[in-house]
């Protein structure tokens, strides 16, 4: 693919932002565990921040169809300078409700930002969409850097108030983000073009490849969501320090991100599904080696596979999504995908601590196989069917 400034533009975006949610991540159990009145409660904010971006699913592609995507990106970036400065302010009055609705803002960001995927697709020809898709993943390698180094270098800074300075300085990422999305320019406008045509969205929603997508893209967010929640929190309750907990969340982050260099042709060469097939099998191996043992490097090798299982899973998924609509259906579908799959991660965000809390680590990562097994076995379902149509032609 030839080189894009809209799509160098959103993959800068997307580490800029991507590094606010990687703060979320990193530090929202701890702190969670430092302000809530019950240990159970700890991890509740993140909980919130995926509310917050199962909430905001739908009204962002709503925006974005009426509106266009520049306004889906400031709402986002305002948002994202909100859940910095209410975050911050509750680490000074030392208030989990507040930090908790700072979560919500948080949640909403991440919505708008998880939609530069869908965007880069509008900025380059239809042949190099699957790449477009993945380079702007790219840009979450930084993220995995920028964000837990923002967290070391800055959670101390104001010793009464930890991560209070951490949360400012994201607020302003935020608003370096705004300037830079600024100059993205699309090939073309989805403003408006959903009410000039495209099939009904139950028509939509009956075509099985889309159906499984959603199925896929779920579960490899949500057991990736399920384990991220709870392993800061997991390792400080081992007696492994917050250093090496951001450090693990840092190799996680760039394990995320960083294959999106080469997915995209990976896509193209072997198709989503073998690809998505490779990321459920990633996430399996990472909820055994997280079943193995609690030691630092039974946490960093698990949160590692965890990452690449999601982006192979993810980004497949996404670029099953991608060919089951037309351009005019693109913000309904993308946004009721989203939905869904931000839907399914608030259960496994919430349940995650109290499992941890109650059960223990060995239970979290062993319950992420049963649906990990299901959406592979829909997954080679839908192949083996689409290998006899073939035959049978």
């Amino acid at each position: 693919m030839k080189f894009n400034p809209s799509v160098a533009r959103l993959a800068f975006a997307q580490a800029l932002s991507g590094a606010n949610s990687t703060v979320v991540y990193a530090t929202g159990a701890i702190i969670g565990n430092m302000l809530s009145p019950r240990p159970e409660l700890a991890t509740l904010p993140i909980s919130l921040f995926v509310v917050g971006m199962a909430l905001s699913t739908l009204p962002v592609g709503s925006l974005t169809r009426r509106y266009g995507r520049q306004a889906a990106f400031r709402t986002g970036n305002i948002c994202g300078v909100l859940v910095g400065l209410l975050a911050c302010a509750a680490l000074v009055v030392h208030s989990f409700a507040l930090y908790c609705i700072a979560m919500l803002f948080g949640g909403a960001y991440a919505a708008v930002v998880l939609t530069f995927r869908f965007a880069a697709a509008e900025c380059v020809s239809p042949t190099e969409k699957p790449r477009a898709l993945s380079m702007v993943m790219a840009g979450g390698v930084a993220a995995g850097v920028v964000g837990p180094q923002l967290v070391s270098s800055t959670m101390n800074l104001w010793s009464p108030h930890a991560y209070a300075v951490t949360y400012a300085a994201a607020a302003g990422v935020a608003v370096l983000s705004a300037i830079v999305l600024r100059g993205v320019k699309f090939q073309r406008e989805v403003a408006g073009e959903s009410t000039r045509g495209g099939r009904s969205a139950k028509e939509i929603l009956r075509q099985p490849q889309l159906l499984i997508a959603m199925v896929c893209g779920v579960v490899s967010y949500m057991t990736m969501n399920f384990m991220m929640t709870s392993a800061p929190l997991a390792m400080e309750l081992c007696g492994i320090s917050r250093l090496y907990a951001n450090y693990g969340i840092e190799m996680h982050v760039i394990a995320m991100y960083a294959p999106s260099f080469f997915t995209g042709r990976l896509i193209e060469r072997f198709g989503a599904f073998a690809v998505v097939l490779s990321g459920l099998a990633l996430t399996a191996l990472a909820a055994i080696a997280g079943f193995s043992g609690v030691t630092a490097h039974h946490f960093w090798v698990a949160l590692v596979l965890l990452g690449l299982g999601w982006n192979f899973g993810f980004l497949g998924a996404s670029a099953m999504v991608l060919a089951s609509h037309t351009p005019e259906e693109a913000p309904r579908v993308q946004s009721i995908n989203d939905f869904v799959v931000f839907g399914a991660m608030v259960i496994g965000s919430f349940v995650s601590g109290s499992l941890l809390m109650s059960f223990g680590w060995a239970t979290v990562t062993s319950l992420m196989l049963p649906p990990i097994i299901v959406s592979a076995l829909a997954l080679v379902w839908l192949l083996w069917g689409r290998v006899g149509a073939v035959q049978h032609r």
